[in-house]
């Protein structure tokens, strides 16, 4: 009875092979493990590639990134817990960091979107101020341009330490809106000429057309961006610790030369980072793909 049942067992399997069954379950496997490693549209990324494959791959990222830091660190001796003791200061500097960021990034959108509208203004001396005002911090390093504004301000005004703050954040708004100024810009230059002549044809004034024509869909243009220049001005507001302002850094810096651990220390000053920049790096991605428009 055995050897009938292999028989027709065998019978089945031939049958199924000849017909094709079993084959197309083949290659259907040998497909989906293609689609995890290869992108469907080749190098060019026009289709993205399934939600299980950006998962995996994901996280095979993680892990070899997180793999190569632990080997990095494996042969080192650390004292972690010489860092962990002065957690209180490292975690103060960091909210303030989080605080001048803040600040900075709303007074310097105002200021970018202000200065974006001055070059395109039809008063000549405020389109030319705005352009050379723009072109000058864009071309002057945020360290030097640092040490210029804050010596400057305290020499002239002799502005105290407890204005220091509020000085940092004043210099970050000024570098920043440069920057972001021109991305308002490019958005505002997107909007077709013929939606404006149009707005123009049924009678729109120049401040309607802003207003119900070329902001709404500049918006749409110009916030992935925006959000991505949130996170250089996290980072570059560790440059104002060479002003002596409590931030993150300079918490850092702080921690280190009293327990000599710069690569713990700084170590941890990385991860604050990377916790602030890295959901906001994902945000800006989303955004990309939530606001981009069809070619």
């Amino acid at each position: 009875m055995e050897q009938q049942r292999d028989v027709v067992e065998y019978g089945e399997l031939v049958s199924r092979l000849g017909n094709g069954a079993i084959w197309p379950t083949l290659a259907g496997v040998i497909e989906s493990w293609r689609d995890l490693v290869l992108a469907p549209s080749g190098a060019r990324g026009e289709a993205p590639p399934p939600p299980i494959a950006r998962a995996l791959n994901s996280l095979f990222a993680l892990l070899v990134l997180i793999t190569i830091v632990w080997i990095s660190l494996a042969t080192l001796k650390l004292d972690w817990m010489s860092v962990w003791s002065y957690r209180a200061d490292l975690i103060k500097g960091w909210f303030t960091t989080v605080e001048v960021t803040a600040a900075a990034l709303v007074a310097s959108t105002v200021a970018g979107f202000v200065l974006a509208l001055g070059q395109r203004s039809f008063v000549l001396p405020v389109r030319y101020f705005s352009r050379f005002l723009i072109e000058t911090v864009r071309c002057i390093p945020l360290l030097a341009l640092i040490y210029l504004v804050w010596y400057g301000f305290e020499g002239a005004f002799g502005v105290g330490n407890s204005y220091r703050l509020i000085s940092g954040i004043l210099i970050l708004t000024l570098f920043e809106s440069a920057y972001i100024s021109e991305i308002f810009r490019a958005g505002i230059e997107s909007v077709g000429k013929t939606q404006i002549e149009s707005a123009r044809a049924i009678g729109f004034t120049r401040t309607q057309t802003y207003r119900y024509v070329i902001i709404p869909q500049a918006f749409r243009q110009v916030l992935p961006p925006l959000v991505g220049q949130l996170v250089s001005l996290i980072k570059d507001s560790s440059l104002l610790s060479v002003i002596a302002i409590a931030e993150f850094t300079q918490s850092a810096q702080q921690v280190s030369a009293t327990n000599y651990d710069n690569l713990e220390t700084y170590f941890a000053l990385a991860v604050g980072y990377l916790v602030l920049t890295v959901p906001i790096a994902m945000w800006s991605r989303w955004l990309e793909r939530r606001f981009k428009y069809e070619t």
